[in-house]
């Protein structure tokens, strides 16, 4: 009896579902080795690939090192036809100091703090040679009392919206006076700066900002008492050798097409060779 159930054949329907499991196990085994010959075979493309060349380092490639810092004011904002468009495409570091007494000079200063520039109060003040020599309406003169001057320096401030700071308009005459620039100086708001555009040798406003605490610069080149395109642009490269020599260096120029043609075509030049357009407000001390 125990040979008999040893060697008992499986009934018919063991027998037909063993089969068909086998037959389906052909297909999923014969799918298994295809994506598992195809994995074998990316790998060894990847590993026979030949990795592509690095890139010689060039000498343009390398950036130049940082040169010095350029603090780019252009004056006498405020006025038709002045290139204001153009001018802002120079740089979006340049100062613009805006004339109290300027036609447009509300509109281009919203127009130019809307842009993200940084305005100053372009102060108009006495200079020799005055009256035949006039700094418009509304000037600090040497002649006022002491609470006039503070209280034309005030109105000036005021009407130019958004300036972190002032520098004079000519003022060759006021600058060089003592008790005109304390009282310039004593009457600007908390936290505003003074740029001395150093109309005259004999100006006091730097060294009289220092010891009142008031945060000051001043102007190392004029770029354009010559206003022709080839004597500019000597200007800027003596305004750039003197930021390469002294760290910091301050230009003073004004809305003159030449001047703003000048500088837009240049100033990628000079960001090239490591020079940097800096706000005024960041480099006073």
């Amino acid at each position: 009896m125990a040979g008999r159930e040893g060697n008992r054949k499986l009934p018919p329907r063991a027998g037909s579902f063993k089969s068909v499991a086998l037959l389906m196990l052909i297909p999923i085994g014969g799918i298994l080795l295809f994506f598992f010959w195809s994995f074998l075979n990316n790998a060894l493309s990847e590993l026979q690939r030949p990795k592509p060349a690095e890139k010689p380092v060039t000498a343009s490639a390398i950036s130049e090192p940082h040169r010095g810092d350029i603090v780019l004011i252009l004056d006498d904002v405020g006025f038709d036809h002045q290139p204001l468009s153009e001018a802002m495409t120079i740089d979006p570091n340049v100062n613009f100091a805006i004339l109290p007494n300027g036609k447009r000079s509300t509109e281009f200063a919203a127009v130019l703090h809307g842009r993200g520039f940084e305005l100053l109060c372009h102060l108009p003040m006495e200079p020799e040679g005055f009256p035949r020599i006039s700094p418009g309406t509304g000037a600090v003169l040497t002649s006022m009392s002491d609470a006039e001057i503070v209280r034309t320096t005030r109105a000036n401030v005021d009407a130019i919206r958004f300036a972190r700071g002032v520098n004079n308009h000519m003022g060759s005459r006021a600058t060089a006076d003592r008790r005109v620039m304390t009282d310039v100086l004593g009457a600007l708001p908390q936290g505003m700066y003074f740029i001395d555009s150093k109309t005259t040798g004999n100006s006091v406003a730097g060294s009289l900002a220092h010891s009142m605490n008031v945060k000051t610069a001043s102007r190392n080149v004029f770029l354009d008492d010559a206003q022709d395109d080839a004597s500019i642009r000597h200007q800027l490269g003596e305004l750039s050798k003197a930021a390469a020599a002294h760290g910091i260096a301050v230009g003073i120029g004004h809305m003159y097409p030449s001047t703003v043609r000048v500088l837009t075509e240049d100033a990628p030049a000079l960001r090239a060779n490591g020079f940097r357009f800096r706000r005024a407000s960041a480099v006073v001390e």
